[in-house]
């Protein structure tokens, strides 16, 4: 499951499925599943924080152009999106934050070294987002919380860095 915590802000598909995407598209026999996080308050406080499905996949490629094509419908004014691609054990895949028709993707860890200093690193971002909503600064915690929610999304399954990686650079 996919359960890093993601930045709080509206999003314009955070409780229906986009109108790019048909709902044929959730057909649970497709391995990669597109995911968004559904980190609205209402939603944490009821437990339904549990990612949004908004399309299933049947390859890695697909799933990567799902997230582009999710990325066309948010407004040119909008908070960034973590988007999330997982596999049908639900383990991380690849993520990317989706902004105005582009998907800025996480490059995944190369190893337990790299993967133990992100989230060293995204851990001292969120106590900084900590303190510094303690100082009424009112963007900078959203701003820290976002950046670790990025490092977060590099943690790539183990089974999918090298593979996660590759397609990546073939994308480029």
């Amino acid at each position: 499951m996919f359960d890093l915590p993601l930045p709080i802000h509206p999003t314009a598909y955070a409780r229906v499925v986009p109108p790019h995407f048909s709902t044929g598209d959730v057909d649970p026999n497709h391995p990669f599943a597109l995911t968004l996080s559904r980190r609205a308050p209402a939603d944490l406080m009821s437990g339904c924080a549990a990612p949004l499905v908004l399309a299933r996949f049947a390859t890695l490629a697909e799933a990567m152009q799902g997230a582009i094509d999710h990325a066309d419908g948010i407004a040119p004014d909008a908070a960034p999106q973590l988007l999330a691609i997982l596999d049908r054990d639900e383990r991380l895949v690849l993520a990317g934050a989706a902004s105005d028709h582009a998907v800025a993707w996480c490059h995944p860890v190369t190893s337990a070294v790299e993967a133990r200093g992100v989230v060293t690193e995204a851990s001292q971002l969120r106590a900084q987002a900590g303190r510094a909503a303690a100082w009424g600064e009112p963007d900078r915690p959203q701003r820290l919380r976002q950046s670790a929610d990025l490092l977060d999304g590099r943690l790539v399954d183990p089974l999918w860095r090298a593979f996660a990686a590759r397609a990546l650079q073939v994308a480029a």
